[in-house]
């Protein structure tokens, strides 16, 4: 009794003493990694509080009104697409990991599979759906406006031989209409989510030169914050990097 009594002692007198950082953050791969790093933060005097997400929203808006410290979800274009429609002030104060994006389906094997008048679902926010169409462009299937950039639409299809469908969706919710679709381009950490391995189940995936960074996000009048720089540090350590490539075998690939 004594001994749990001076371990409860201990922890209370750490959490009073120690600077709490709230982190939201999508369940996988940014919540592992984050929760696997906490023992790390606390060596440093930081208690590092997740908390999971499963929009792509909430966690920016409460990070910007100040409710959250950071987040860690998401990639740059995103972010900057974010913050014009929103006016919203946030900045990326680290880049940590690629997740390489991927196209899956249950029904076919390949992409030369694929029927005329496939139906294939996207994301509908304007950065993951402008990149579920570029990769189907850089495979070969559509040709896009080059003007539409990252942001592209399936309005700015100026090529579809195939005569694809699409239908475009909310990201999170893609893994679950993978049986209702003939392709689904979907987001790795709601694939891993799903049970899925990019690795072994996409029928085409980006390479690991993507350039969607998954990033640390803070408001801008923090991005000096020396707590923040802890956990900036500690999510580009070693120990970092070894969780990321035994954890996710390739699915996930560090970027520092």
């Amino acid at each position: 009794m004594k001994k749990v009594l001076a371990t409860f002692l201990a922890l209370a007198a750490f959490s009073l003493q120690a600077e709490t950082l709230r982190v939201a953050a999508t369940a996988v791969p940014h919540a592992e990694i984050l929760e696997h790093l906490r023992p790390a933060m606390a060596e440093q005097g930081i208690h590092l509080e997740v908390r999971v997400f499963t929009d792509y929203v909430q966690p920016n808006t409460q990070v910007n009104e100040g409710r959250l410290d950071a987040n860690f979800f998401q990639h740059l274009p995103y972010l900057e697409n974010f913050n014009a429609s929103r006016n919203t002030q946030l900045v990326s104060i680290a880049g940590v990991h690629v997740e390489p994006f991927g196209a899956y389906s249950v029904r076919y094997t390949s992409l030369e599979d694929l029927p005329q008048r496939a139906q294939i679902a996207v994301p509908n926010d304007a950065t993951n759906g402008g990149r579920a169409l570029l990769l189907l462009q850089e495979a070969g299937l559509i040709r896009l406006n080059p003007e539409a950039g990252i942001t592209a639409t399936p309005r700015d299809i100026i090529d579809n031989p195939k005569r694809l469908r699409f239908r475009e969706l909310e990201a999170a919710t893609l893994p679950r209409v993978l049986n209702q679709v003939d392709l689904a381009l979907i987001n790795t950490n709601y694939a891993l989510e799903a049970g899925l391995n990019p690795a072994a189940d996409a029928i085409v995936i980006e390479g690991a030169e993507s350039p969607y960074v998954n990033i640390l996000v803070v408001h801008r009048d923090r991005a000096e914050d020396p707590a923040l720089q802890v956990l900036v540090n500690t999510l580009k350590s070693e120990t970092s990097r070894q969780f990321i490539e035994e954890r996710y075998q390739g699915a996930v690939v560090p970027a520092f």
